[in-house]
């Protein structure tokens, strides 16, 4: 019996320097830090004066478990140079909030306190910098801030957001700070490997349901859990990634365009319609292999004394995977073979029938709605068994062996 091991924290091992300055956004701060040490990074913060007005260094220091920074004068170093010492170990700093007056003096190249000063100070060359802008929607979009926007990116400075929604002003529109774990999710992906760069990535997720009548109708127990694993996975290694989603209550994965439809038919058009446009086509839904000829306008009645239970004729649903791979420019397929037994057996028939070059095997009902999996690779020179883990870990994996196959056969 394979037991699933507890997969290492995402941040694991990651020294973060987390920068706060004047907002009111300095509130989600807290819960920031404590998403970066749950994740397995340690924290040290530094705070403008501007942003003690909004939220106490006490807060921060009881969450990273660190003393806070605030002052360029700050006397604990041993050299007073704190702007110095706190960047050399550092992995990033990420500045959450970035206010307008912050991203203008980083611009500019400023450093009169000791967060731009410590933002300048870093080895630029191993200590990237991250902004997640907050403010005004006015502010936002004025041409000075989109002016030093530029310049910031320019410099090579990465930009987390910003949001759009409702501001502390009262006002609606672009500027608001990424929400906590947005922002925990923008960091995990910014440190994966981005081995997919460039790429074109197609993923179909999740059952397909084929209605009977207007309350009933053909499913499975696909949660639709791994195929949006897959797409958050190929997202953090770079890749453009649209995913076709069948009706499943997940939340679309940061960076990922989402199409949601029902029935395998609508999956057909969907992901045919994409696949022209596609480098990779990764087939994880578990598709309806059959619907009903006809559709009843009316909820199918039990009717009194009948001994037999109605019947209806079936029709045999599109195969998306065998049409997509047949295509004259076909992308690189990857097909999912969900089975209740002789696995192997069938997923090789499958590899074969398909023809595709790789078939990811594994066994439904053992899998179906749950947050961890044991998957089997198997292609036309043998298999190659993924020990049970949970659904992104095993994802990451996949797209790590796509991208190889993508660069032997380059």
């Amino acid at each position: 019996m394979n037991v699933p091991t507890s997969p290492a924290p995402d941040l694991a091992g990651k020294h973060i320097v987390l920068g706060l300055s004047g907002g009111i956004a300095c509130y989600k701060a807290a819960d920031f830090t404590r998403e970066l040490v749950k994740a397995g990074a340690t924290v040290q913060v530094v705070m403008t004066e501007a942003a003690e007005r909004f939220i106490t260094p006490v807060t921060l220091q009881a969450l990273s478990n660190r003393p806070v920074f605030t002052s360029q004068w700050d006397a604990r170093e041993a050299n007073n140079m704190a702007h110095i010492n706190l960047t050399r170990a550092a992995d990033a700093i990420v500045v959450a909030p970035a206010s307008a007056d912050l991203m203008a003096r980083l611009a500019q190249g400023r450093a009169d306190d000791l967060l731009s000063l410590t933002c300048l100070a870093r080895p630029i060359e191993r200590c990237p910098l991250l902004l997640a802008p907050a403010m005004n929607r006015e502010m936002w979009a004025h041409p000075a801030t989109q002016r030093n926007l530029a310049q910031l990116r320019a410099d090579g400075t990465t930009i987390l957001g910003p949001g759009s929604g409702d501001q502390a002003c009262g006002e609606i529109g672009d500027g608001r700070m990424l929400e906590p774990t947005e922002l925990l999710a923008e960091l995990i992906a910014f440190f994966q490997p981005k081995l997919l760069a460039g790429r074109r990535v197609l993923i179909t997720a999740g059952p397909t349901f084929e209605p009977i009548d207007p309350v009933r109708g053909l499913t499975n127990r696909s949660s639709g859990k791994m195929g949006f694993a897959v797409a958050r996975a190929a997202a953090e290694a770079g890749a453009s990634v649209t995913l076709v989603a069948g009706p499943v209550h997940l939340p679309t994965p940061r960076g990922v365009t989402r199409i949601d439809v029902i029935t395998a038919r609508q999956m057909f058009d969907a992901a045919t319609r994409a696949a022209a446009s596609s480098d990779v086509f990764v087939a994880t839904a578990a598709v309806a292999d059959w619907r009903p000829v006809a559709f009843n306008d009316h909820k199918i009645k039990k009717r009194p004394g009948a001994k037999a239970p109605p019947s209806f004729e079936l029709t045999e649903n599109p195969d998306i995977l065998t049409t997509i791979a047949r295509l004259d420019k076909a992308p690189y397929c990857v097909g999912f073979a969900a089975e209740s037994h002789d696995l192997l057996e069938h997923a090789r028939e499958k590899l074969e029938r398909k023809g595709v070059p790789l078939i990811v095997a594994n066994l439904g009902p053992a899998t179906f709605g749950q947050d961890d999996n044991m998957l089997t690779l198997v292609d036309a020179s043998g298999e190659r068994e993924l020990p049970r883990a949970d659904k992104l870990t095993l994802a990451r994996t996949l797209v790590a062996e796509i991208a190889r196959r993508l660069g032997a056969r380059a």
